[in-house]
């Protein structure tokens, strides 16, 4: 037991390391050599050049031919885009989820797909007293919500096998943990446009959402409405399906997405 822990200290010791080598370059210093990283690190050079190598495979690092000190990689910059993306939709999306609350009266969502779950990016609650309480960056299961099922909906098979392979854990009594149904699920979603949960996430809570595009046509997130079933009855949410889904066709085509 022992040994399997020092082993995991020592592989979390390769990742601190590796994001201080990360961390290491500016904007005044975009280029460092193996040795300047060793000694500013205080690391064995034969260490700091393990990690670079590393680094540089994934292409989180680049090495200058003419002179063998490194740089930060694309690969950075391309995860950095993803962090920019989610920003530019909250910022886009503001004014159409302020208006959707205002139809509605209910609490509206923004949220993407991260791994298995949803993490919302943002969120308007309701003013009525009773009413869905949600925190932005919280994350839940996407398979039993309606802004998970909105962006599965969309996605290719590998990430809803990711979904299936990490368990359909029941978060309420009336959440649907059958593969296959959740399949046949999925398939109205993409077929209707909006996707719906029925106190599968929250006792008592309902939710609508639908799927918003970028500029190449990929579902990136979800604009949702979630309440109490007293209020958010099946008729009113057959009622709420054109201003939520109007709303998500309005973001899209903030971010350059043509039908």
């Amino acid at each position: 037991m022992q040994d399997s822990q020092d082993g995991a200290e020592g592989r979390l010791s390769s990742v601190a390391s590796a994001i201080r080598v990360l961390k290491a370059f500016s904007e005044t210093e975009v280029e460092i050599g193996i040795s300047t990283l060793a000694k500013r690190l205080g690391l064995a050079k034969s260490t700091v050049h393990r990690l670079a190598s590393t680094l540089a495979a994934e292409g989180l690092l680049e090495q200058n031919t003419e002179n063998g000190r490194y740089r930060l990689g694309l690969g950075l910059f391309a995860l950095g885009a993803l962090v920019r993306r989610r920003m530019d939709i909250s910022t886009q999306a503001l004014p159409y989820l302020h208006e959707l609350r205002e139809i509605t009266g209910e609490t509206v969502h923004l949220a993407t797909l991260e791994q298995s779950n949803i993490i919302y990016l943002f969120n308007l609650e309701s003013h009525q007293a009773i009413r869905m309480r949600s925190y932005v960056g919280a994350r839940k299961p996407a398979f039993c919500t309606s802004e998970g099922r909105a962006l599965l909906a969309f996605q290719g098979p590998e990430i809803l096998a990711r979904v299936l392979k990490d368990g359909l854990a029941a978060r309420t009594p009336q959440t649907q943990t059958d593969p296959a149904e959740l399949r046949k699920t999925l398939e109205q979603a993409r077929r209707e446009g909006y996707a719906v949960d029925d106190e599968e996430s929250e006792v008592g809570m309902r939710g609508l959402a639908a799927p918003v595009r970028d500029h190449s046509g990929q579902v990136i997130a979800a604009i949702g409405i979630a309440g109490p079933v007293q209020r958010l009855t099946k008729k009113a949410i057959r009622g709420f399906i054109a201003p939520v889904v109007q709303t998500a066709d309005a973001v899209s085509a903030r971010l350059g997405y043509q039908p």
